[in-house]
């Protein structure tokens, strides 16, 4: 059997769903993404949401200023659909490189949905407008009806809207984001190039099991929220596959801990702080180590038509423990998924190798 090996170098990866927040916030976040990835899809779910390439622009400014001297980051923004966003401003946005996908949020969702689509039906128009300019459309695939339980929303929302979505939009570019389930991977191999799926370091390695280990733990709690063990096997079979429509996205999503640990905790994990390292304990637990760096480097890029990073990070084997708490904004404690827990990849304390 071969040894195993201490160091992991992969050609720089992209994180293709993330939350960085604004203000106080952002300058904290910002940088333990920006020393892993080369580029991240931030989220527009901020309060008020990112509706215009007006206000996108100025929000990647404000990302661009909290990165950290010596590293090189690259924010790719998104806009929020809403019931209302014309398809004018598609055309804007068609005109910049700095936006390449509009974000779907059923309305009631997750956090900060309140502003978001009622009715897929109302934004055809729109969605019309973003096949003809070549713009993605990023999903988040759960269904609002309260009849239907938390745990089935993402296959009700495949058979629901996805499915008529897909046949009325051929053309569009779908990214149906944090996956979560066994319908949603297999959804996603059956359904052509122009379809695509982020998966999460948490998803891979926990299922719903995690939350309620030892008492309610709701550093764990996200949305779509962590399924069955059979679940979690079929994701991590869909991402060490070598399938290039699977990619990486973690949905770190940053609360500060008092809202986590409040009577209605917020739903979202913070996986930024250790997002590589995670990735890498997982697929090293399914022997498919050598399948990462495609994974996490090369098929978002290509799905969604940029160059691949040419610069590298490297990871070594190092068994170590995820800090408990770390300072967050102004005066806040911001406690990451995993705190206190040993890993045994560590990135390389140097800054990233640039192209």
């Amino acid at each position: 059997m071969p040894a195993m090996a201490d160091t992991l170098t992969l050609i720089r990866p992209d994180d293709w769903h993330l939350h960085v927040r604004d203000g106080a916030a952002l300058q904290t976040v910002t940088a333990h993404s920006a020393r892993q990835f080369a580029r991240a899809l931030i989220m527009p779910n901020l309060r008020p949401p990112i509706t215009t390439v007006a206000q996108a622009q100025a929000y990647r400014a404000r990302i661009l200023a909290a990165v950290p001297e010596g590293l090189a980051f690259e924010p790719v923004m998104s806009l929020y659909l809403t019931d209302r966003l014309p398809p004018e401003e598609i055309a804007r946005a068609a005109q910049t490189a700095d936006v390449r996908a509009l974000k779907l949020y059923p309305a009631g969702a997750t956090t900060n949905s309140d502003a978001g689509v009622t009715d897929i039906r109302r934004i055809y128009p729109t969605l019309e407008a973003m096949q003809r300019h070549g713009l993605l459309l990023l999903v988040h695939g759960e269904v609002v009806d309260p009849a239907v339980d938390i745990f089935d929303r993402e296959a009700v929302f495949i058979e629901r809207v996805l499915t008529p979505l897909r046949r009325d939009f051929p053309e569009l570019k779908i990214v149906l984001e944090h996956i979560t389930t066994q319908e949603g991977a297999q959804y996603v191999r059956d359904a052509g190039p122009y379809t695509g799926a982020t998966i999460t370091a948490h998803h891979l390695l926990y299922n719903r099991n995690a939350i309620f280990a030892g008492g309610l733990r709701p550093h764990y709690y996200c949305l779509p929220v962590l399924k069955r063990e059979m679940h979690r096997r079929s994701l991590v079979q869909a991402a060490t596959s070598g399938h290039p429509r699977f990619f990486l996205g973690t949905d770190s999503a940053p609360h500060p801990a008092h809202l986590k640990e409040h009577a209605l905790g917020c739903a979202g994990c913070y996986t930024a702080l250790t997002a590589l390292e995670m990735y890498a304990q997982a697929f090293e637990a399914a022997g498919a180590l050598d399948r990462l760096e495609a994974f996490a480097s090369f098929h978002g890029a290509d799905f969604y038509g940029l160059a691949r990073n040419t610069g590298t990070v490297t990871l070594r084997r190092e068994v170590w423990t995820v800090p408990d708490a770390l300072p967050y904004g102004e005066g806040a404690t911001l406690k990451p998924l995993s705190g206190g827990e040993a890993l045994v990849w560590r990135l390389d304390n140097r800054s990233p190798e640039a192209a």
